[in-house]
């Protein structure tokens, strides 16, 4: 049985492109320090789950174009690119699972356990935490390695990143740590 850790959408366009967000450049680090904890154990695997977009889909009616595969906006930020054994998931949509190989991925190394970070804690985190719910698949979210789009919450950010955590925790029984319980 292994534990992924789910690095969702710490793209380019996500920090400081077309989408960015300010609140993605304090989840770096952290970020950073579990993937190399994860690398070092046997039990554990890194899987990047990215938006890479075509022309016309249906997400840019809400966001705009943003991270169109193959753009340098759709690319892992500089300090947290994917490493050797790492897996990267392209995706269409919010959830990692949907029309991706994200499941076959979890069925093929014996995934069991997602370690959910990056962005966006009421979006991409919140609909993928769902899909890995519905299959069985025991999830923690890490909450000072994940974070809301800063420019939808305004000045309720801490309110509304504190409800999307207990949100998770609530509704898809994830367990939510902090960085350093993990390392």
């Amino acid at each position: 049985m292994k534990t992924a850790l789910v690095v969702l959408d710490m793209l380019n366009d996500f920090v400081d492109g077309t989408l960015a967000n300010s609140a993605a450049v304090p989840i770096i680090d952290p970020i950073g320090q579990l993937a190399e904890a994860a690398r070092g154990r046997d039990d554990w695997m890194v899987v990047y789950a990215n938006d890479a977009h075509r022309p016309g889909d249906v997400e840019f009616e809400v966001f705009g174009e943003h991270a169109l595969a193959g753009s340098a906006g759709a690319e892992v930020v500089p300090g947290l690119s994917p490493q050797g054994d790492d897996i990267v998931v392209p995706k269409r949509f919010y959830s990692a699972f949907t029309e991706t190989d994200l499941d076959a991925t979890c069925r093929v190394h014996n995934i069991k356990k997602m370690v959910i970070v990056g962005q966006h804690t009421n979006c991409c985190c919140r609909h993928t935490t769902y899909d890995a719910f519905l299959r069985g698949i025991e999830v923690s979210v890490v909450s000072d390695a994940t974070c809301m789009f800063a420019p939808m919450a305004g000045d309720r950010y801490d309110d509304m990143q504190a409800e999307a955590i207990e949100y998770l925790a609530t509704f898809y029984n994830s367990q939510v740590l902090e960085t350093s319980e993990l390392l």
